[in-house]
């Protein structure tokens, strides 16, 4: 008599989270969001810029203005290494910001159900993180794309 095997069909809504860390901490953006990953270029300051803003670089003929993530969240500065990457990520309208990671780890994908809100002293209109997912024993803060630039 063959046997006979049932699957538990689950439909659950997942997103693919592209994980960074920045000062051995996991950080994580949709990756729907993500254009391309770089090494490090040489970037152009723009005086009188936000503290924030390290400048721009030249991608493929765009101009495209860059953010260190360490600066926006008030950490130390940027120590750049041979593992340091720029996430190229598209926001409005065609627009696109590059935002420099201390090292890109993997991709992911993460129930939306396993996404938790932050904390409430996290929580607002302004916070950068805007949930928080696990994978293994890994805690993954996704970040809020929208506040973020």
């Amino acid at each position: 008599m063959a046997e006979l095997a049932v699957y538990k069909n689950e439909n659950r809504d997942e997103k693919k989270y592209i994980v960074f860390n920045i000062s051995k901490e996991n950080y994580g953006i949709d990756i729907s969001s993500v254009n391309s990953i770089i090494e490090m270029p040489q970037i152009t300051n723009v005086p009188r810029s936000p503290e924030y803003y390290r400048g721009i670089i030249n991608l493929r003929g765009e101009i495209i203005p860059v953010i260190s993530l360490r600066r926006k969240m008030s950490l130390e500065d940027d120590t750049f290494t041979s593992s340091s990457r720029i996430i190229i990520t598209d926001i409005e309208d065609d627009k696109q910001v590059g935002l420099i990671v201390d090292e890109v780890k993997e991709v992911v994908a993460i129930p939306d159900e396993e996404i938790k809100e932050p904390s409430p002293f996290l929580k607002g209109s302004d916070s950068l993180i805007k949930g928080v997912g696990q994978k293994d024993d890994d805690l993954i803060s996704v970040f809020n794309l929208d506040v973020l630039v």
